[in-house]
């Protein structure tokens, strides 16, 4: 396999935490504690958990837009963290975002094709050229060329995002990071937007991180998929893999509760909510961060954080009581 586009290790991002006090030690949110993926060329990755999982401020650590408080994230053989200058911005001609909300990422008082116009603009493309590029990502985009001169208010939502997903592409980047890009969308247009990206990737050989707290929007656009609960991933693997065999116990409890048409499938018979509350994100557990919430917890998994191990080929886990299950052992025997 040749080397990953984008290579995450050991990424930690804490914010500390103003308490008004002069003295003692400042508190801090660990919002990433600790995390590890690759992303080939060509391929989707979806990030999916809950609200506050930290998914969104991965993106961010990876964009620039978050300072990274430990680890490393490589993209294209160059270090992220250590761009500057010239170097920082060539670095956004190949990395992209598009964000959740289409109506704050655009500028009100800007036409759709001064919108997209801008990235052309800060990197020094003429104005003849400008014009021409914009021209094309509209048609690219399915957007019409009437649409030119209108305003973002005078769009729908789905119009909209359109106007985002044309800027993103417009220096050619080779990787976009989707933040929740289609969960303000209805869902009739959700898939319209989805099916958008999917033939763009295929046209123009883009790779994505997907990010979503939607499991069946993730399904439907990611290669693989990586589940992070509290700043940590706990389980990657194949999107197929993983629907049909999770083996974390936070995996199984977020497919369980995805909506499915017939509510007397054998799954809907055994949904298993979420129990217990979720740990102060300043005062995470030592161990494992899903302990609080685990049915399967054992003595131990309190104190001792489990390592992502690949239980098989492509497909990682963190979970101690799961790990023994299938390979016979883990980091809670004496043995080890």
């Amino acid at each position: 396999m040749s080397a990953p586009l984008l290579s995450v290790r050991g990424l930690k991002v804490h914010f500390p935490v103003a308490t008004g006090k002069l003295f003692g030690k400042t508190p801090v949110v660990r919002a990433v504690d600790g995390v590890d993926f690759d992303l080939q060329a060509g391929e989707t990755l979806g990030i999916v958990g809950e609200s506050g999982c930290g998914k969104s401020t991965t993106g961010n650590a990876i964009l620039g837009l978050a300072p990274v408080t430990e680890g490393e994230i490589m993209f294209d053989g160059r270090n992220v963290a250590a761009l500057t200058g010239r170097d920082r911005q060539a670095l956004w001609r190949d990395l992209q975002v598009v964000f959740q909300d289409p109506v704050s990422a655009l500028d009100p008082k800007r036409t759709i094709a001064q919108s997209i116009a801008e990235p052309l603009a800060i990197h020094g493309v003429g104005r003849a050229r400008r014009k021409e590029r914009v021209d094309e990502l509209m048609e690219l985009v399915g957007l019409r060329p009437g649409q030119r001169d209108r305003y973002p208010n005078e769009l729908s939502g789905g119009q909209r995002q359109r106007v985002v997903i044309a800027r993103a592409l417009a220096l050619d980047p080779r990787l976009v990071i989707c933040d929740e890009a289609v969960s303000a969308l209805d869902v009739s247009i959700q898939s319209q937007v989805l099916n958008l990206l999917l033939r763009l990737q295929r046209d123009l050989g883009l790779s994505y991180l997907f990010i979503s707290h939607d499991l069946s929007v993730v399904r439907h656009i990611s290669d693989r998929i990586a589940v992070m609960y509290l700043g940590t991933i706990v389980e990657e693997a194949p999107t197929d893999e993983l629907f049909a065999r999770p083996l974390h116990p936070y995996t199984e409890a977020l497919l369980s509760a995805v909506p499915i048409p017939d509510p007397l499938a054998e799954r809907a018979k055994t949904a298993r909510p979420l129990q217990g509350d979720v740990p102060n994100p300043m005062d995470l557990p030592a161990g494992c961060p899903f302990v609080t919430r685990c049915p399967l917890r054992e003595t131990g998994c309190e104190t001792i954080r489990p390592a992502a191990v690949e239980i098989e080929p492509g497909h990682r886990l963190a979970c101690h009581v799961r790990e023994r299950e299938i390979t016979g052992t883990s980091a809670l025997d004496p043995q080890r």
